[in-house]
């Protein structure tokens, strides 16, 4: 593979690793502070088995890192700028939302 392929491969795989409800939102969690799963579980309102399987995978794609802390493992964001790039997907998501409402007040304006 060339390095331009390389670099879109790796955003493939990173793309795919953001691609679930939770996964996203054990991230914003990760975002405020470091956490364990016991935590994450409190937090999030869900059963231990989800949040492992979500944090196995976002760990196999080097999304976050572990530290072990006597019997409990530590969850932390392998990169910051994770955390920027969920602020961007939300300002998106945003101007996504501000589009459709000036959509649909203009229909509704028609009328």
């Amino acid at each position: 593979m060339n390095r331009l392929t390389d670099i879109q491969h790796f955003k493939s795989e990173f793309f795919k690793a953001l691609a679930h409800p939770m996964r996203i939102r054990i991230l914003e969690v990760l975002s405020e502070g470091d956490r364990n799963v016991n935590e994450l579980q409190n937090i999030l309102g869900s059963e231990g088995s989800a949040v492992s399987q979500q944090l196995a995978v976002l760990r196999n794609k080097n999304v976050v890192s572990t530290i072990k802390d006597g019997t409990s493992v530590i969850y932390s964001l392998r990169d910051p700028l994770i955390k920027d790039l969920l602020a961007v997907a939300k300002q998106i998501f945003d101007n996504h939302l501000v589009d459709a409402i000036s959509l649909l007040e203009g229909i509704r304006n028609e009328q």
